[in-house]
């Protein structure tokens, strides 16, 4: 049963996992003011609830996993200083509010500009072979830097993300090419995507939870630091939640510590 608090997704948590559904399909899953700060309050939520071990974010309707910002609505910070502007695409990511939890991507149809920034926070990003990737931002005559740089992070083939930037929407990258560069880790059938992403999250789930969170966050932070630095923080998330004297062991259901 889907949470009747939301407009713009859909929000359910069954045996530890939580799916988050984007459901404007009418407007290819675009996003807008509310849907941003909806997906806001679900990351939130996902963080602190920890009775949820892993997410999985997919979308409805048959043409789009998400086409990036709602062009029709517009700019809703522009009224804002330049000074005291924030990219509001960042509020997508799970990263961003800090959730250490592993983030589950099934993406179908376009991916297009915009929903890099969902897809370069999640852990694991799968699609099904009709989805296409592309970069609109060329075509209307704008930068395009926030979504490729975060693919650079993630480790997506300079060249391919250079020509995913530049050549804007008159070509789109095919389900192959995707994982050839490194955006997607599996391609499958269509009619397997949805299933294989709760495969996939119930297999992460039933593991010990405090190993699963200090691995996620021990790697994510890793980017941001020198190789040494990353090293003896990687060991303090060891000291932390590796299994010892008082904790419990693998495949435990209690409740995990909370990294923040």
């Amino acid at each position: 049963m889907t949470d009747p608090r939301f407009k713009t997704i859909e929000y359910d948590v069954t045996d530890h996992v939580a799916t988050i559904t984007l459901d404007r399909p009418e407007r290819l899953n675009s996003f807008n003011q509310t849907m941003t700060e909806e997906i806001a309050q679900v990351w939130a939520e996902v963080r602190d609830d920890d009775d949820i071990r892993v997410a999985v974010l997919q979308a409805n309707g048959e043409r789009a996993f998400c086409s990036g910002i709602d062009v029709e609505e517009g700019a809703w910070w522009a009224h804002l200083s330049p000074w005291n502007q924030e990219d509001p695409g960042m509020s997508l990511g799970p990263r961003h509010h800090r959730v250490w939890k592993p983030v589950i991507s099934a993406v179908h149809g376009m991916a297009a500009g915009g929903a890099m920034y969902f897809l370069n926070q999640s852990d694991i990003v799968i699609c099904s072979e009709d989805a296409t990737f592309f970069d609109p931002h060329a075509n209307a005559g704008i930068v395009s830097s926030l979504e490729p740089i975060g693919m650079l992070a993630r480790g997506v083939n300079l060249g391919e993300v250079l020509r995913w930037a530049l050549l804007g929407s008159d070509e789109r990258m095919t389900a192959a090419t995707a994982l050839r560069a490194g955006i997607v880790s599996e391609v499958v059938p269509p009619d397997e995507l949805r299933d294989r992403a709760q495969q996939l999250a119930g297999e992460i789930a039933g593991r010990r939870p405090e190993g699963i969170q200090g691995t996620v966050r021990a790697i994510w932070e890793s980017l941001e630091m020198v190789p040494a630095t990353a090293l003896r923080n990687g060991l303090s998330y060891t000291q932390i939640g590796n299994a010892g004297s008082g904790r419990s062991d693998s495949r435990t259901n209690k409740r995990p510590p909370r990294f923040r």
